[in-house]
């Protein structure tokens, strides 16, 4: 299953990494919805009930856009049917947080959307699972394998605008690569850290009294991959590259009975153990996804892949990510205003030399 992930990137660096070639092969960077910008927020902790950035076809908003043409919106994770009658969405009587993707068109819940063609691709650095270890529940961080690559011109993590003398800002304003500028075909990809895509369904409920329609989503799950199994018995329906997302957004070329061909379990994703401090969904901070030795239940030592992740934890960029709910200091209010940021998972992918263990 999947009830707990991570999203860090700020909104101009999501529009970055999601780059995508529509069916004529030109690589564009989505647009944020109009007014969902605003709504989405960075986080180390999301939960179900919050808002999250996913992906989908701008036709959905757009009845004359190109079918191919995607956009990124922010939803609320879990699914509430157009057909709901309630005037208040939690008083939803089961969890839709995930639909499992053997039994999508035996529930009225997501066979309307599947069949509707409401498909979307939910995004996150990665997700978080709990396997049982005699009387707790120790909690994993998965996500992709990363391509480490020292991207020219930019700093290295250990000398991080915060550690800089006579810096005056822990966020100087980083501009966005030329060959990715918002709204024009984008020459180049994204080289930061590769975001986790997830299969989803999404829907559009509205008031019975009338007011602002609530797009909300759920996540498609499958059996878990062998890699995984071990921690889970079931993991998120992942789409594994430019291809399958395309044909999974695609609604129009690719029909809804071919479209769940590619829901497999694939054994392609990497994981390291992180700390409890992750179960309380409250916590928002780096630590949730800090590296941890489970044989002393402390920080694993600044080697391999635990060195990696430290490394970007304590750079400025993980810094001044928005975190809601807790109080802001001037500096984060100033990083708040500039919205543009080098991902603190790039960070660490910057400065590593060995791919994380994957057992």
């Amino acid at each position: 299953m999947c009830g707990r992930t991570a999203c860090t990137l700020a909104p101009d660096e999501l529009s970055r990494a999601c780059s995508y070639r529509n069916r004529g092969g030109r690589r564009r960077q989505p647009r944020w919805r109009d007014g969902d910008e605003d709504k989405y927020r960075p986080s180390y902790n999301k939960s179900p009930q919050t808002m999250s950035p996913v992906l989908l076809s701008q036709r959905h908003f757009d009845k004359t856009a190109p079918v191919d043409e995607c956009v990124l919106a922010s939803m609320r994770w879990g699914l509430v049917p157009s057909w709901f009658k309630e005037k208040d969405p939690s008083k939803m009587q089961y969890s839709t947080t995930n639909c499992r993707s053997e039994n999508m068109l035996e529930k009225k819940s997501y066979k309307e959307p599947l069949l509707k063609g409401q498909r979307c691709v939910i995004l996150a650095d990665g997700f978080y699972e709990w396997k049982r270890l005699d009387k707790v529940k120790q909690p994993f961080f998965i996500y992709f394998p990363q391509t480490l690559e020292k991207i020219e011109g930019q700093d290295d993590p250990t000398s991080s605008a915060r550690n800089k003398k006579n810096s005056k800002t822990a966020c100087p304003p980083v501009q966005a690569s030329p060959d990715l500028t918002e709204g024009e075909e984008a020459a180049g990809e994204w080289t930061g850290w590769r975001l986790l895509t997830m299969a989803g369904l999404f829907d559009c409920w509205t008031p019975p009294d009338g007011g602002e329609p609530l797009y909300t989503y759920s996540v498609i799950t499958v059996n878990a991959s062998p890699n995984l199994k071990n921690i889970h018995d079931r993991m998120p329906a992942i789409l594994d590259g430019e291809e399958e997302v395309r044909r999974w957004l695609d609604f129009g070329e690719v029909k809804s009975l071919d479209a769940l061909k590619l829901l497999q379990s694939k054994d392609i994703l990497t994981f390291h153990p992180v700390s409890s401090l992750v179960n309380n969904s409250r916590n928002n901070s780096p630590k949730c996804l800090q590296p941890v030795d489970l044989n002393s239940k402390k920080e694993s030592k600044p080697t391999g892949s635990s060195k990696m992740m430290k490394s970007w934890l304590t750079s400025s960029a993980s810094a001044k990510r928005k975190q809601p709910n807790t109080s802001e200091s001037q500096e984060e209010q100033e990083c708040k205003g500039q919205r543009k940021s080098t991902g603190g998972l790039q960070q660490w992918l910057q400065g590593a030399n060995k791919k994380p263990r994957t057992n």
